[in-house]
């Protein structure tokens, strides 16, 4: 559970990580949106007042022309006041001097058309650029809208993300706890399992120095299968199958279905039938000395015994029947034959 929580942890973490990004990433961007608007409303302003300028140039030029067209009205026009010069000057330098202001007047009357013509055309441009400038600030408006809606999504999510890493963080700590408590309990128990070993190693010297006698010879085939199925995990160093760390296996792991029946490898006696936390149901079979030391062999995970502590057995009695009691995966025999109390490898002596 420990490393299922660190695993989402780390996962939980990344994308906490890749939603701060994007929500940091998407607060630059609301802010380049935001100049982008502010800057696209200034220009909107600015073409407003310039647009007001031009109305107010065509109203002053049509106002002029008004003026001069109610002058010319009440004087009879340039054309009229052109004939009256002719006809009413005492002599030609009058003249000259009359049609010349006459000639004026004409040419503002020219200006002021020319002038109200520009304006119109002016004014024309200046609302095409305020359509204009209206259209950017919508668009702008749009882009702005939309980052913030995405940033706010992002936010969300970096917020759901940042509950989950700490709902994860509670979790492992819970783990890692539990994992700590599992381990001391473990531990504890390996302990006594090994107390209870020592103590047999000292019961099984103690016996080896009262004996003798015993068996002398090829020890390659004394001892016979204690059940028929195959070898499923030998002697040795190997990874634990259970908590995965390096050690010893110290018998030989035989094939054996719920309730087979076990039996003694070689005549002995029963000197202890008792449980432990990490081999379950465990029977050790004192077989006496075998060129020179003394031999005794193991039943580990046993689910019942046959036997009692004390009692004599003929090879092939039956022991007890295979479990799967204590450290165990499932039904079978951890077959354990110890020399002088010290484990050894089983089928050197089968």
């Amino acid at each position: 559970r420990l490393g299922e929580a660190r695993a989402a942890l780390g996962r939980a973490q990344r994308r906490l990580d890749l939603a701060q990004a994007q929500a940091t990433a998407a607060g630059r961007l609301e802010a380049l949106a935001l100049d982008r608007l502010l800057a696209a409303q200034r220009r909107l302003d600015l073409a407003q007042r310039e647009l007001a300028a031009a109305r107010q140039r065509v109203l002053d030029q049509r106002a002029a022309i008004g003026a001069l067209a109610a002058s010319d009205y009440a004087d009879g026009g340039p054309g009229l006041m052109g004939l009256s010069v002719i006809l009413t000057s005492q002599d030609p330098a009058e003249a000259t001097s009359r049609m010349n202001t006459v000639d004026s007047l004409m040419s503002r009357q020219t200006t002021l058309l020319v002038q109200l013509k520009g304006a119109r055309a002016a004014l024309a441009r200046q609302e095409i650029l305020v359509a204009e400038a209206r259209t950017r600030v919508a668009a702008q408006q749009r882009a702005a809208e939309a980052n913030l809606q995405r940033k706010q999504a992002l936010e969300r999510s970096a917020t759901s993300a940042r509950a989950q890493v700490a709902s994860l963080v509670a979790r492992s700590h819970t783990a890692a706890v539990l994992a700590a408590r599992a381990r001391s309990a473990d531990l504890a128990k390996l302990a006594r399992a090994r107390s209870q070993e020592d103590r047999i190693r000292r019961l099984i010297l103690a016996r080896a120095r009262r004996e003798h006698g015993g068996f002398r010879g090829s020890s390659g085939g004394f001892l016979t299968r204690p059940v028929p199925g195959y070898v499923t995990s030998p002697y040795g160093w190997r990874i634990h199958p259970i908590y995965h760390y390096w050690g010893l296996h110290d018998g030989t792991d035989f094939h054996a279905p719920c309730g087979t029946p076990e039996r003694a490898s070689a005549s002995g006696t029963v000197i202890s039938e008792s449980w432990s936390d990490v081999y379950g149901n465990r029977l050790y079979l004192d077989l006496g000395r075998v060129n020179g030391h003394n031999m005794t062999v193991v039943y580990n995970h046993l689910a019942s015994y046959s036997v009692r502590t004390g009692q004599h057995l003929g090879r092939g009695q039956v022991v007890g029947l295979a479990g799967t009691t204590g450290w165990s995966t499932g039904c079978h025999l951890h077959f354990t034959v110890l020399v002088d109390g010290q484990p050894v490898d089983p089928m050197h002596y089968m």
